[in-house]
């Protein structure tokens, strides 16, 4: 009789180099983050955007070909007088290449928005491969560790614990495995956005893999 291989322990994986992100891609790893600081220019930029009042809710579907620039000449263009946005721009394009070459993606969805609530404020799993998520300026999301929560009650206020909550640092680069990786499924990582305080904002952008 075969034995049952048993599945690796739900772990996460955090680290001052960008290497780690890789390591998202084990079995067992439901989040990897790059703990980088932010470049001052590009910093600056992010809460100058925010400080401005405007909004910004921009979706793009960037075809990746071989080792060509990903079209990002348009990203925050209401915002291209700040100082500082060609080089958001440059670490955008950056993200974007690094995660295309991690995945060998050929289609990436790209969302950046400006938010002043909190978008998904209970505790869930995402439905989806891998998704980066790195806040530029403001709080970032909030995930907990397995075991923290009965996955039986997402969803659930009074299932959320009050404790044990660990928040991904601005700045920060993310990969979040979700239900939909080959693997992972009921070990997507559960987290949920954070709630700025009043008249605080945040910049936020995500990558997906479409393809």
């Amino acid at each position: 009789m075969l034995a049952r291989k048993l599945a690796p322990a739900v772990r996460q994986r955090l680290d001052a180099q960008p290497d780690v992100l890789a390591d998202a891609l084990l079995d067992g790893v439901n989040l990897a983050v790059w703990q980088r600081g932010l470049p001052e220019v590009v910093a600056g930029f992010a809460v100058r955007l925010l400080a401005s009042g405007e909004s910004l809710a921009q979706s793009l579907t960037l075809e990746i070909e071989n080792e060509a620039e990903p079209s990002l000449q348009a990203l925050a263009g209401d915002f291209s007088a700040l100082p500082g946005h060609a080089e958001f721009v440059a670490d955008v394009a950056w993200l974007v290449r690094a995660y295309a070459c991690l995945l060998e993606a050929r289609r990436i969805g790209l969302r950046l928005r400006v938010l002043d609530k909190a978008m998904c404020p209970r505790f869930h799993v995402d439905h989806v491969p891998l998704r980066l998520v790195t806040t530029y300026a403001g709080v970032g999301s909030q995930w907990l560790e397995e075991g923290a929560m009965d996955r039986r009650r997402l969803g659930d206020p009074d299932g959320e614990p009050s404790e044990g909550i660990r928040q991904i640092e601005t700045g920060h680069v993310a990969l979040l495995k979700g239900e939909k990786w080959i693997g992972n499924e009921g070990a997507g990582l559960i987290h949920r956005s954070p709630q700025p305080a009043p008249g605080e904002r945040r910049l936020l952008l995500t990558l997906d893999w479409l393809g």
